[in-house]
């Protein structure tokens, strides 16, 4: 479809006229919104129809029977033989509670409450018994809200949840407000004391934290239920499930409800990307055969993950998923989600090994339709539930039109997170000396990103802080860490790591997108791995929990990279700065190891020479003002060492430097950097 110069694009045209390179691949974007839109007209009622409603018909479900009140079971497993619901109601008796099969291969049974009122009552525990071709077993309900662990035979079974009385929400969803800055978090692992923490805990002892710190935002991994906790969440069985170890669903619901009142947006780490193996505890084979909720054959497990892959071309699937999407966004009032394993989603060899350095790569053969359809549909659900929903992709492969909307034939995320951002950081502490950095390059790193999409910056993530690999603060300090972070010590591998720790998160921060991401305690510079508890290291929790006891320790230099990262949320606060489209480079030396840039109204300065401080470096500056350092990494309380006098304002010269009318003289210590911006008379 053409357009006129004086309409505005739409559909393909919108998408291509973003990035006319996509042109080749005109037909392959409309295929795929033609595609998105043939399904949602199939949907009876559309999005918000029955599609999005799986829990409110699945599962157990209040409901009606001939005028009688009562409870409905129902289950789809079209190739099985016979279910029965079974639990503490009747003893376990596998013949007692029979289900009958429709014609779509659903399951149902009605219990009614004049004879099962009394006995199938809140947190009785139940299993579905199903016989099939791969013989009988007692399964859990595929949309159990409640699943459970027995602490001495370690089984897990589903729980019937069904409260008195509802939870009382106070707070209503905050609106975003500046750029979206997020601490991300994991709820077991956040108490300092070797074992399993709770939501309560988080709710009381960790919220404050990070509104104290000034993010907007929070990101809870590991919020379905899932097997092996080793897994970090990822290896999901139960996706209707809050993680029973963390505490029950109400207590899920009363620490998003206090996020809200301090004006934190909560956003959910969302496994849709693939589900755990185990058939006593997931989906796998549930009907009997491999292919029901699954690709079967090869196609169903992938390769690197040890896990099953949903086939998202099937009604029932697409069902359970999209409803999935919709219930935690309602039940639970999240404000959206990081969808994990994006790039294993849209492609059939899941992205690995594959470099993405052309074009043809996000199109053609290789590219799972149906994925890319379901995320499509997913995202567009989303919005439709909550409009101010926030979504992320966790995607390597920069799939074009990724974050952007589902009309033009994007794929409808918000943002995109920028995984490149920290490869390169690990690749350059690992590879390079200090001396050696490549200013042009890292500037061009932070930058590559597609135009007009949204992404989330991040210098690392808990991808980086798992054992095997080492955070930012432990590759730039490393032993050094137990012995030399005493607020009064100074050696010069401490000073070395505590200046980059600061400098790497400042220019990612004002560079690498359009928002912002930090893993849980890496802000103070957490001195080690994360590790859960398995054979290899005793079962330990030794590792699996964040120690806040050193950030607190004002005698020791943890405080003052906390402080910094308090320090960078304010900047955004004040400047509106992180998510400002306008950038752009003012000076850059790599002799001297020294660049400048603007964003937005502020000036960064960065000298990354190791041992040279610059008296005089003169600065082309963009506006005719006079500017004042509003941020300087060596202030003392960042564990700097003051050596730039505070309140410090440049006056404005009128001398001409790289095209600029104005420039101003600073004094630029080694390894530090400086934020300016012009003073309001």
């Amino acid at each position: 479809m053409q357009t006129s110069s004086n309409e505005t694009p739409v559909g393909a045209d919108a998408l291509i006229a973003r990035d006319p390179y996509l042109a080749p691949h005109r037909s392959s974007i409309e295929n795929r919104l033609a595609a998105f839109q043939s399904t949602v007209d199939s949907y009876e009622g559309g999005l918000l129809g029955s599609i999005s409603q799986g829990h409110h018909y699945f599962g157990l479900n209040h409901g009606s029977k001939d005028g009688k009140p009562g409870l409905w079971y129902r289950e789809w497993a079209p190739a099985a033989e016979a279910l029965s619901l079974i639990g503490e109601f009747n003893g376990w008796d596998r013949r007692a509670n029979p289900m009958t099969q429709d014609q779509w291969g659903v399951w149902h049974l009605f219990l009614p409450d004049a004879e099962y009122a009394g006995r199938l009552k809140h947190g009785s525990l139940i299993k579905v018994h199903v016989l099939a071709a791969n013989g009988d077993k007692d399964r859990i309900p595929a949309y159990a809200r409640r699943v459970v662990q027995d602490p001495e035979t370690h089984h897990f079974t589903a729980q019937y949840w069904n409260p008195p009385t509802d939870y009382a929400w106070q707070h209503d969803n905050p609106k975003l407000k500046g750029a979206l800055r997020i601490y991300e978090a994991h709820v077991g692992m956040a108490q300092e004391e070797g074992r399993v923490g709770s939501f309560a805990e988080f709710r009381e002892s960790i919220l404050p934290r990070i509104a104290k710190l000034g993010y907007n935002a929070i990101q809870l991994m590991a919020i379905q239920e899932h097997p092996y906790y080793g897994s970090f969440g990822y290896h999901v069985a139960n996706f209707f499930a809050v993680s029973s170890r963390f505490g029950e669903p109400e207590d899920l619901k009363a620490l998003v409800d206090e996020a809200h009142r301090l004006g934190i947006i909560v956003i959910m780490d969302l496994i849709h990307s693939h589900a755990v193996k185990n058939l006593h505890e997931g989906l796998g084979e549930f009907d009997g055969t491999d292919h029901q909720y699954f690709h079967g054959g090869g196609r169903g497990d992938h390769p690197a993950w040890d896990s099953k892959l949903f086939d998202y071309s099937k009604y029932e699937v697409q069902r359970f998923l999209l409803s999935n999407v919709r219930f935690w966004l309602e039940d639970f009032r999240f404000d959206g989600y990081r969808f994990d394993g994006v790039t294993s989603m849209l492609y059939h060899d899941h992205g690995l090994g594959r470099p993405f350095s052309g074009y043809s790569d996000y199109f053609g053969g290789n590219v799972d339709l149906d994925a890319v359809n379901y995320l499509m549909l997913a995202n567009a659900l989303a919005h439709e539930v909550r409009p101010d929903a926030i979504t992320i992709a966790e995607d390597v492969s920069g799939m074009p039109g990724m974050a952007l909307p589902v009309s033009i034939g994007g794929l409808g995320f918000d943002y995109r997170l920028a995984m490149g951002v920290p490869d390169y950081w690990i690749k350059t502490l690992k590879e390079r000396r200090d001396e050696d950095w490549n200013l042009a390059e890292l500037y061009h790193v932070l930058l590559n990103r597609r135009f007009g999409e949204k992404h989330i910056a991040y210098a690392e993530s808990h991808d980086q802080a798992l054992v095997g690999d080492k955070t930012l603060a432990f590759r730039l300090m490393d032993q050094a860490m137990y012995w030399g972070m005493g607020a009064g010590m100074h050696s010069l591998e401490v000073d070395r790591g505590v200046a980059l720790h600061k400098m790497i998160r400042l220019i990612t921060f004002s560079l690498a997108g359009e928002g912002y991401l930090n893993f849980m305690g890496n802000e103070f510079g957490h001195p080690e791995w994360i590790d859960f508890p398995r054979e290899g290291n005793g079962f330990s929790y030794h590792f699996a929990r964040r120690q806040w006891s050193l950030v607190d320790n004002p005698e020791l230099k943890y405080r003052g990279l906390n402080d910094f990262d308090a320090a960078l949320q304010r900047l955004d606060q004040t400047f509106g700065v992180a998510d400002d489209p306008f950038i752009e480079q003012l000076l850059l030396h790599e002799g001297d190891k020294v660049i400048a840039y603007r964003r937005g109204p502020l000036v960064f300065v960065f000298n990354f020479d190791p041992s040279r401080s610059f008296t005089g470096y003169r600065i082309p500056m963009p506006d005719p003002a006079d500017y004042e350092v509003v941020l300087d990494t060596d202030w003392q309380e960042f564990e700097g060492h003051g050596r730039n006098a505070r309140n410090m304002v440049y006056p404005k010269q009128e001398y001409a430097m790289y095209s600029r009318d104005q420039s101003i003289q600073i004094y630029l210590p080694a390894r530090t950097a400086l934020v300016l911006a012009p003073v309001q008379h």
